[in-house]
């Protein structure tokens, strides 16, 4: 087991103990790549990695024992097509002491099926719950590493905002915008993993991917990238403008910075998440454009490209330092344009460090 491992068992097993949690459950999937930095193949067969107070093992399909196996020398529970999981699951279970566990975390993201498995098995009297208390409180906390890889990514992701501000021209459709930044993620070892290129009208729709519409003179184009490397991905939310830009553009592009200076002033260590939101949309509705933010102002990044903490104007979240997530207010026009800025930060003692160095002024594209 590696020394990354170790310690995040411990970190895990302290929040487990503070919570009152006897047993959590974690499927293979990002919470796994967490602990463990893997996970075996997801598919419909039950597999879970059961962590108890003192001890832990795997809930394994035979069929990806072999290959799993040179990964970790965590004990493995495993079962056959032939007989099933529930005699593997029961055995597991006992040898970790965590066969009336009081409470049990779930990881959010397993399969119903995996939790029913998981919940029959314990005791009627068994309460659950998800790992935000747990799991999800320390995965929210980026340590050095992390951090590195997340700025590693953020400088790539300029990049490739930068190639497409250079390859935009009148004439282009979304889709050819969207393959250059493709191709430079490519070029840097990234892996792409989406890619808004919405001129115009489509611009107003704030998850619009990319099309065959042709950009023309006078379009403004939001872009809102991001690739991943090294596990970790990146996020980022720019702007362009071919030629002159469409009538109100300049007032509303900085109506929209205003809030995202706003969040970055408001987001401190001690502060609940709604306060960023709160001040993000305060900017926006005192414009007159509250109607047209429609909505969260940002999102936890890590492993996952959403994940908490989730700045919205409900979550009573409470930030810390460490924690990594987007700031991207937006305002969208139906019918004439949107206008979103993202940064990703990493909130320091004194506040949020921005991991992009790109500038958020409108790119104007030469016609």
């Amino acid at each position: 087991m590696s020394e990354q491992t170790e310690r995040r068992l411990k970190s895990l097993r302290e929040r487990m103990k503070s919570t009152g949690t006897g047993l959590v459950a974690i499927a293979p999937g990002s919470h796994m790549d967490w602990v463990l930095g893997f996970h075996p193949h997801p598919d419909e067969r039950p597999c879970l990695l059961l962590i108890g107070p003192e001890k832990e093992a795997f809930l394994m399909p035979a069929l990806n024992a072999e290959g799993t196996r040179e990964f970790t020398d965590i004990a493995f529970f495993n079962w056959s097509d032939a007989e099933g999981p529930a005699r593997a699951l029961s055995e597991a279970l006992s040898a970790i002491d965590a066969t009336a566990p009081g409470l049990v975390a779930l990881d959010e993201t397993m399969r119903a099926d995996f939790a029913l498995l998981l919940l029959d098995a314990l005791p009627g009297d068994t309460r659950r719950s998800f790992t935000p208390e747990t799991l999800g409180g320390l995965r929210m906390r980026k340590d050095a590493a992390e951090y590195q890889k997340l700025k590693m990514n953020a400088a790539i992701a300029d990049r490739a905002m930068q190639a497409a501000f250079a390859g935009i021209k009148p004439g282009m459709t979304e889709n050819q915008v969207a393959d250059i930044i493709k191709g430079h993620f490519s070029s840097e070892g990234a892996q792409p993993q989406f890619w808004i290129v919405g001129a115009g009208g489509n611009g107003a729709f704030p998850h619009h991917s990319a099309s065959e519409r042709v950009i023309e003179e006078g379009d403004a184009i939001v872009i809102d990238i991001g690739g991943r490397k090294q596990g970790f991905p990146s996020d980022i939310t720019r702007m362009a403008v071919v030629g002159m830009p469409p009538e109100g553009y300049g007032e509303i592009h900085t109506i929209v910075d205003k809030a995202v200076q706003a969040a970055l002033k408001a987001a401190r260590p001690g502060v609940p998440a709604h306060v960023v939101d709160d001040a993000a949309r305060g900017v926006i509705t005192d414009a007159g454009y509250g109607e047209y933010f429609v909505h969260r102002t940002g999102h936890g990044l890590g492993i996952d490209i959403h994940e908490p903490p989730y700045i919205t104007a409900t979550s009573d979240v409470i930030l810390d330092e460490g924690m990594v997530f987007s700031i991207e207010p937006g305002i969208y026009l139906p019918g004439r344009f949107g206008i979103r800025l993202e940064e990703i930060v990493i909130l320091r003692a004194d506040g949020p460090e921005i991991l992009s160095g790109l500038p958020r002024n409108v790119h104007i594209v030469a016609t």
